[in-house]
C-alpha cells in the first residue's frame, strides 16, 4: 500500500465511522439502497428513510413487487423523486436477471446509478478493485493533491488504489471528506494534514474549484386546492418531470367554482430553479368527480405520495 493508502486505513480503525445502519453488511440490496439514498442527502436525513425502507422492503425482491406509488409515499420528503423511480426500476431489473450484478459496469447498467456508485457498491458487496468520486471523495483528493477537474481526480483516484484492504480504504476517504475535510475543514485532526498541499498552500477554500454559481431561474404557479368537507381534490404528476408519479393540486381551474380564497405564497427551492406557488383555496358544497383526479380524505392525502411542500399546506387547512 501506498504512504497515503495506508494511513488512511490506520485511520478508519480508529476514527472512522461505524454507527450507520449500512456498515457491516455485504448484502449488495442494503449497500445499493443506502448509496442511492445518499446521493445529494446527508446522512442524517437518510437514515430513517433507509430504516423505513427495509422494514417495508426487507428484499430486493419485495421492492421488485412494489406499487410505484407505495415507494413514492416511502420516499417523499428525501427530494430527487427521480431515485425513488429509478430504485423500483433497477429492483425489478435485478429480480428479472435473478441476481445483483457484482462489476462496476454491469451494476452501473441499471436504472439511476452512476460511476462512482456502481463503483461503491462493487466495492463493498463484492470486493471489486473500483475507484469512488463522491463529492467527499473529490473533496479530500482535490486538497491533498492539488488536483482539479473530474478527468484528472478520476485518474488520481484510479491511481491510488491499493491492492490490499481496499474497503477500509474506501470507507476511509468517505469518512474522511464527510466528517474530517468538510467544507470548513477540521485540518487538526486530518491524518494527512502533514502532506495536504492545498493546507500548505493556504488554499483549502480554493479547493475543489467551486462550480460558478447560477441566478436561479424562478417558476410561478398557482395551486387549485379544491376542499370538500374533509376531502382533498389531487392529481398525479406525470413519470417524467418534477416530482413526477407524485400527488399534487392542480395547476389549472379543472372544477367550476367561486374565486377562491388566496392563501400566503409558498415558496421552495430546487437545485435548478426556486418554485414560488400561489395556493387558491376553493371549499365546494359538493364533490365533483374530475377525471384523472382523485378525492382524497385529508388525513389520507397527508401521508400519500406528495411532495413535501403540498404536504406542508395540506397539514395547514
Amino acid at each position: 500500500m501506498s504512504k497515503f493508502a495506508s494511513t488512511l486505513a490506520a485511520w478508519q480503525r480508529r476514527h472512522g465511522r461505524r454507527d450507520l445502519p449500512w456498515q457491516g453488511t455485504r448484502d449488495p440490496y442494503r449497500i445499493w439502497l443506502s448509496e442511492v439514498m445518499l446521493q445529494q442527502t446527508q446522512v442524517a436525513a437518510v437514515i430513517p428513510y433507509y430504516q423505513r425502507f427495509l422494514d417495508k422492503y426487507p428484499t430486493v425482491e419485495a421492492l421488485a413487487a412494489a406499487q410505484e406509488d407505495d415507494v413514492l409515499r416511502l420516499w417523499s420528503g428525501l427530494g430527487y423523486y427521480a431515485r425513488g423511480r429509478n430504485l423500483l426500476l433497477a429492483a425489478r431489473e435485478v429480480a428479472r436477471r435473478g441476481a445483483f450484478p457484482n462489476t462496476p459496469e454491469s451494476i452501473g447498467e441499471l436504472p439511476g446509478i452512476g460511476r462512482s456508485t456502481a463503483a461503491a457498491i462493487a466495492v463493498f458487496a463484492f470486493s471489486r478493485r473500483a475507484a469512488i468520486l463522491d463529492g467527499n471523495v473529490k473533496r479530500v483528493l482535490s486538497r491533498v493533491f492539488a488536483a482539479e477537474g473530474d478527468e484528472e481526480l478520476w485518474r488520481l483516484a484510479r491511481r491510488l488504489l491499493p491492492r490490499q484492504d481496499l474497503e477500509t480504504y474506501t470507507q476511509a476517504l468517505m469518512d474522511l471528506g464527510a466528517t474530517v475535510c468538510a467544507r470548513k475543514p477540521k485540518c487538526e485532526a486530518c491524518p494527512v494534514a502533514s502532506r495536504c498541499i492545498a493546507r500548505k498552500h493556504g488554499r483549502i477554500h480554493e479547493l475543489p474549484s467551486p462550480r460558478a454559481r447560477r441566478v436561479l431561474p424562478t417558476r410561478r404557479a398557482t395551486w387549485f386546492v379544491f376542499v370538500h368537507d374533509r376531502a382533498i381534490l389531487l392529481e398525479r404528476r406525470p413519470s417524467r418531470g418534477l416530482w413526477g408519479g407524485l400527488w399534487t393540486f392542480p395547476e389549472t381551474r379543472v372544477l367550476r367554482s367561486r374565486a377562491g380564497t388566496k392563501l400566503p405564497i409558498i415558496e421552495h427551492g430546487f437545485t435548478h430553479f426556486r418554485l414560488l406557488a400561489r395556493p387558491l383555496v376553493h371549499r365546494l358544497r359538493k364533490r365533483v368527480e374530475s377525471p384523472g383526479r382523485l378525492w382524497l380524505d385529508l388525513a389520507d392525502a397527508v401521508h400519500a405520495a406528495v411532495p413535501t411542500p403540498v404536504r406542508k399546506l395540506l397539514l395547514s387547512l
